[in-house]
């Protein structure tokens, strides 16, 4: 198991570089785990599809390239519903900031 510093967990909770914001098909620019939560939780049924589907997920791909969070990854690539992956994301802070 990796040891996860208090660096890692502020960067995880923190607010990415602009050319690293994630840009969602409904005009949402998000910044954070914490934005990404709220949009899944309010976006469209069709957007998420968009963005998660058999052959994609934006998501999984943006928390691989940004945060570097393997456990989010790999929980979010298991979510084909928005409820389940705002959950995942969800969880995942709560326990980033029980560990800062």
């Amino acid at each position: 198991m990796v040891r996860i510093t208090k660096s890692i967990v502020e960067k995880r909770l923190g607010n990415v570089p602009q050319e690293k914001q994630f840009w969602c098909r409904d005009g949402r620019i998000l910044k954070s785990l914490s934005e990404l939560e709220t949009a899944l939780r309010d976006m469209s049924d069709d957007v998420f599809h968009y963005h998660v589907n058999e052959s994609n997920n934006d998501f999984s791909n943006w928390v691989r390239d940004v945060f570097d969070d393997e456990k989010l990854l790999n929980d979010l690539r298991k979510s084909m519903t928005k409820t389940k992956a705002a959950q995942s994301v969800a969880d995942r802070i709560v326990w980033l900031k029980s560990r800062a």
